[in-house]
């Protein structure tokens, strides 16, 4: 297609006129992000700034993209980021970087059933699960979660007895928090997250969770 390869002609001519500064922040980024993820692929850090606003400490626009990531027992199938106009502090012999202003970021993360199952019957993380089946089942564990049709079909039942129930749960968002609501039997649970996140939107296509938020971040 002409426009997808003068696209790529463009990203390919910006790549090659990165200057060294760019290209060094952009990698000490990259070994930042690797540091804190026990697996992640496919990883790419684009950084549109000169490299006169970089000794300025001012990055134009930074886009983040990954895939297949584990951050602190979190499985997020793709996550993309992105943030405009961001004040920074790099050093250059150590190549250490800090953020001076708190930034806000812009992301989307893509969540398959596979990982969201890993996720809540994980031992670190299942507490979530139960609760969600406490808050809006009125049973004790989950057992297994499925996406089907846009919605999530939530297995649960009472510990120590054979009872349990599948129930079709639905997935929105309310003033920057998630919510899984029962509509049949009028529940609704807020899916625990960190405060500085906003979650903008969310919706399933595809059998994927799409989420769309804003964070500030620091470090």
């Amino acid at each position: 297609m002409p426009g997808e390869n003068l696209k790529n002609e463009m990203i390919a001519k910006r790549i090659k006129e990165k200057g060294i500064l760019t290209k060094l922040l952009e990698q000490g980024i990259k070994i930042l992000i690797i540091k804190d993820c026990k697996k992640i692929r496919n990883l790419k850090i684009d950084i549109i700034s000169t490299s006169s606003q970089i000794i300025k400490g001012e990055i134009k626009k930074i886009y983040i993209s990954a895939e297949d990531i584990n951050y602190k027992d979190l499985f997020f199938d793709e996550l993309q980021l992105e943030a405009v106009n961001l004040k920074i502090n790099f050093k250059l012999i150590n190549k250490e970087l800090h953020f001076t202003d708190n930034p806000i970021i812009n992301f989307k993360i893509l969540l398959s059933q596979s990982s969201l199952r890993t996720v809540l019957l994980s031992d670190k993380w299942n507490w979530i699960g139960n609760k969600i089946s406490n808050e809006i089942l009125n049973l004790e564990k989950l057992i297994d979660i499925k996406i089907k049709d846009g919605k999530l079909l939530i297995k649960a039942s009472k510990k120590n007895l054979s009872i349990n129930q599948v129930k079709q749960i639905n997935i929105k968002t309310e003033r920057g928090k998630i919510y899984l609501e029962n509509k049949g039997y009028n529940k609704i649970v807020q899916i625990p997250i960190e405060n500085k996140i906003y979650i903008k939107n969310v919706k399933i296509e595809n059998n994927l969770i799409n989420i769309f938020a804003s964070s500030s971040i620091s470090f």
